[in-house]
């Protein structure tokens, strides 16, 4: 069994939950954070830094989370990492829409930062 920490990259454009979604990821999954503010910077970063999964915001200024992991799935070397969309809205509606994308899973906002590392792990099959 591999000792190696999961590397996660978190990509949302709010400042404050990337540092509370990183901070409990750090320090009770004992994961490694990776962040990016926006979904085109979340791209590269992820094409540069391989995460074991992507946290990604679904409203974002710009191109929305949606459309960030579309784009994500035409670039062969990061199509295959987990996403799991990160969301306020819980309409049925756009919770079909979501799960149609074809994510890992769809956690909803505001996520309570003692279960989040559990949720992530429960979504991708991790070992806690």
């Amino acid at each position: 069994m591999s000792t190696t920490p999961k590397r996660i990259l978190i990509i949302d454009d709010d400042d404050d939950i990337r540092e509370v979604a990183g901070l409990t990821l750090e320090m009770i999954g004992g994961w490694t954070v990776l962040t990016a503010n926006s979904g085109a910077s979340g791209i590269e970063r992820a094409r540069a830094e391989t995460p074991d999964a992507i946290l990604l915001d679904v409203m974002m200024p710009g191109m929305d989370g949606p459309t960030t992991f579309q784009e994500m799935q035409k670039i062969p070397e990061i199509a295959h990492i987990p996403v799991i969309l990160l969301t306020a809205k819980v309409q049925g509606a756009d919770q079909k829409r979501f799960a149609s994308l074809g994510v890992a899973a769809i956690l909803f906002k505001p996520f309570d930062p003692m279960t989040l590392t559990h949720q992530i792990s429960d979504a991708l099959g991790w070992a806690n």
